[in-house]
């Protein structure tokens, strides 16, 4: 199997590149900052560029049977809305039109949970529930998202996946939260009752196999595991697996958002990223858990890590690797 992936160096894209070429596909990666670990990319052919060079997508595609789009611009206060855009509904648009052109078979496109913003009552959310998305990153990933709907509907093999609360090993930004509780520097904000579904990468990563392999065209499938968490359980888990407690003391929600807001701001003209960013805030604020039955019945995805396992395993793999 001949497959693109865009995105391929950050941290799902790496996951997801390495099982290809366990599996024995052949990999083109698309990588723009970042790069490869050496391993990796001495077994894949590497592209360095840009989503909006239409050319080079093109060129890269060529005798690509599956593409997976995964590249976007991530929730950084430090990004403007306009990078947003660029990136997540833009570099989508030329993808999609890049596949087209190249004559590649299906295209499998990552979205985000973040299109939903706010699932009230904290109950799982199936893949109609109408979107609500509530900041520029949800509302620029929503556009992505229906511009890959658009594609199908007009006759494109493409397939929507939208992950979970991702993590596992090598993964940089959930390691902030679990370096600060490791670290006991961690408060929880607000109630704790806010509720995610988390999805270790290996379990992401063998979803979205199965929806290159048997999702139904112009379809989106929530990819998770198992579990509806709080966000207290998910704390207390990671800092049991990192042999400390969290504090009992929380911090009230509307402090830490105005904390939030100023922190950011005050960050900004030094282009850092704040401890605590309305981005990093959203994880204690909206409840984001997601409905995974339709990817169960119809590609029968069984996540196998239940959340204690796999982040005492990630955790493990900090401290081995020297990150904790």
């Amino acid at each position: 199997m001949r497959t693109f992936v865009t995105g391929a160096a950050g941290f799902v894209g790496k996951h997801l590149v390495s099982r290809l070429v366990a599996d024995g596909a052949r990999v083109r990666a698309l990588v723009h900052r970042s790069a490869l670990p050496p391993e990796l990319e001495a077994k894949v052919e590497v592209i360095r560029g840009d989503l909006q060079d239409r050319v080079l997508l093109r060129e890269a595609m060529r005798e690509v049977e599956i593409v997976f789009h995964l590249a976007s611009a991530l929730g950084s206060s430090l990004l403007g809305a306009e990078e947003f855009q660029a990136v997540n509904a833009g570099g989508t648009e030329a993808v999609l039109a890049a596949a087209r052109e190249s004559g590649v078979k299906r295209v499998v496109h990552f979205s985000s949970a973040g299109v939903l913003g706010h699932v009230r009552g904290g109950f799982p959310a199936p893949e109609t529930r109408p979107p609500g998305p509530r900041d520029v990153y949800g509302r620029t990933k929503l556009a992505g998202e229906e511009l890959a709907l658009a594609a199908a509907r007009a006759g494109q093999d493409v397939v929507i996946i939208r992950p979970g609360w991702v993590y596992g090993p090598g993964d940089r930004r959930t390691f902030k939260l679990i370096r600060t509780i490791a670290r006991r520097r961690f408060i929880l904000v607000g109630s704790g009752k806010i509720r995610q579904t988390p999805v270790h990468v290996g379990d992401l990563v063998s979803g979205t196999l199965l929806c290159a392999a048997k999702g139904r065209p112009g379809e989106i499938y929530n990819l998770t595991g198992k579990e509806v968490l709080t966000v207290k359980a998910m704390a207390e888990a990671i800092a049991a697996a990192a042999g400390v407690t969290i504090p009992e003391t929380t911090l009230p929600l509307a402090p830490a958002r105005a904390a939030a807001w100023l922190a950011a701001a005050l960050y900004r003209p030094f282009k850092k990223e704040a401890p605590l960013n309305p981005s990093r805030l959203a994880f204690f604020v909206d409840s984001k858990p997601l409905d995974i039955a339709k990817a169960v019945h119809e590609l029968g995805y069984a996540p196998a890590f239940d959340f204690r396992t796999g982040i005492a395993a990630t955790v493990e793999w900090y401290r081995t690797n020297g990150w904790l």
